[in-house]
């Protein structure tokens, strides 16, 4: 039924490529309902109720997206229905599913095999290490590269815990800082025409404190646990004694390059050549750009050996979750987006006012707490399209004379995704990992204790020093 609906939809495209768009300043408030009720469905019902969660996750998605997409139907034609759909899929969806698929196809394809010994400087550098792939290869393409060599480095320790907790707020979240390809939000501004290499230039001072703080803090608590004398288990007990590592499936490497060489192009390359579908204006270099990361998803998948799979528990569970949510996500968000382009005319106002000094002028530090608590416990890429837009949406604007502006939406939507298990998507799938290896990992209010203690102080000391 779901399926022949979106068809009917999509048929429909060609006879409604001239629909309205939606005008923000005639929608009231509760437009944006669908799209609440989903985030707070993504982050509440894998808690309360897993079992029907992972049965259903894309009956509900679907349910709030129908939620907006029939009223909106009814009240303003099917042709402005069609048209917030189109626009959700082919300029955002899309080329925000093939990327992620890609860095997740492709990191699945390298495995590490061997085993070393889990002292506090080699945990710190592997943590070092994946926190510089994650900008690289993306935070959830880093973290499941990482996560098992770091795991079975230590299971001959009693306290692992920490090890697992700073891996999320390192490789799984602050790493992915750097570049479009480490977190969502960030590929997001990217395809809003952010360029590049404007995060590097302009959030590298933050990212360099919070992470050098926070690998600073590790090494101290892990040397702690590890000058303890019954800290480590008997070698008879060690599951899996050291070992020479290597790599297995290293070809991915190539195809990893060329998924940063393909982004790269669709950057710098201006073909001036363009194709509108059903009003969206799609430039050929960003087709380019996906119809070739297809191919790499395809090349990784013939070329890649069984057994590296095999060896990362490479499934399509994790993808195919992603891709449904985002799906309704993107269209959701839409009247959303549509209201706060509205500015004072629109039904949210008042966040343009909470954000808005009295000369109106943006206030850095509102963006960076209210996109980072949003962050930490819905997801944080839709926080950052509500953000980039309540603050204009004009890429040229937010990269010149707002950038301290960009940088705390950039930095409150990545950084603080780290705060709660669901603020990021590879925190839960780092948390499962490790349960299934036998770490008795916190609840979910436990590892607010943990981010509570650890990052919120410092997020206050970086409130002070970058976005007064």
């Amino acid at each position: 039924m779901r399926t022949k609906f979106i068809v009917c939809l999509f048929c429909l495209i060609p006879l409604l490529s001239q629909a309205a768009t939606l005008d923000g300043s005639q929608l009231g408030f509760w437009w944006a309902l669908p799209f609440a009720g989903l985030l707070l469905s993504i982050a509440l019902l894998p808690l309360w109720v897993p079992q029907f969660w992972h049965h259903h996750f894309g009956k509900v998605a679907f349910a709030w997206s129908a939620a907006f997409l029939l009223p909106c139907a009814l009240l303003f034609g099917a042709g402005s229905a069609v048209a917030a759909m189109t626009h959700a899929f082919a300029a955002e969806f899309l080329p925000f599913i093939i990327l992620v698929t890609a860095l997740f196809v492709v990191a699945g394809g390298i495995c590490v095999r061997g085993n070393l010994h889990g002292t506090p400087a080699l945990n710190t550098g592997l943590l070092a290490l994946g926190t510089l792939l994650a900008s690289v290869m993306g935070t959830t393409g880093a973290s499941m590269l990482m996560i098992r060599p770091l795991i079975r480095a230590n299971d001959n320790r009693k306290h692992a815990v920490h090890i697992i907790v700073f891996f999320i707020f390192l490789v799984a979240n602050a790493g992915g800082s750097l570049t479009p390809l480490g977190d969502p939000p960030l590929f997001l501004g990217f395809l809003q025409g952010v360029d590049f290499f404007w995060t590097m230039k302009n959030i590298f001072p933050e990212t360099l404190f919070l992470c050098g703080a926070l690998l600073l803090i590790f090494y101290a608590l892990d040397l702690h646990y590890f000058h303890n004398r019954e800290e480590e288990l008997p070698p008879e007990l060690d599951r899996t004694p050291d070992s020479p590592v290597w790599l297995e499936g290293k070809v991915n490497f190539i195809l990893l390059a060329a998924i940063v060489g393909l982004v790269l192009m669709s950057g710098l390359w201006k073909s001036g050549i363009a194709f509108t579908l059903a009003g969206v204006v799609i430039d050929l270099q960003s087709l380019v750009r996906d119809v070739l990361l297809l191919a790499v998803i395809g090349l990784s998948l013939w070329v890649t050996p069984a057994a590296a799979r095999a060896g990362n528990d490479f499934s399509w569970g994790p993808i195919a979750e992603v891709a449904k949510l985002f799906a309704a996500i993107f269209v959701t968000i839409a009247p959303v987006i549509a209201i706060l382009k509205a500015g004072e005319a629109g039904a949210f106002s008042a966040v343009l006012r909470a954000v808005t000094d009295s000369h109106g002028q943006p206030i850095n530090s509102m963006y960076f707490w209210a996109s980072g608590l949003l962050s930490s416990f819905l997801d944080n890429a839709p926080t950052y399209l509500v953000f980039f837009n309540t603050a204009g949406a004009d890429p040229a604007a937010l990269m010149t004379s707002m950038a301290a502006t960009l940088a705390a939406i950039s930095c409150g939507s990545v950084f603080m995704g780290a705060n709660s298990y669901i603020g990021n998507a590879p925190n839960m799938m780092v948390k499962a990992i490790a349960e299934e290896r036998g770490i008795r990992m916190p609840s979910f209010f436990g590892y607010i204790a943990w981010s509570f203690g650890i990052l919120v102080p410092l997020f206050i000391l970086m409130t002070f020093i970058f976005f007064r």
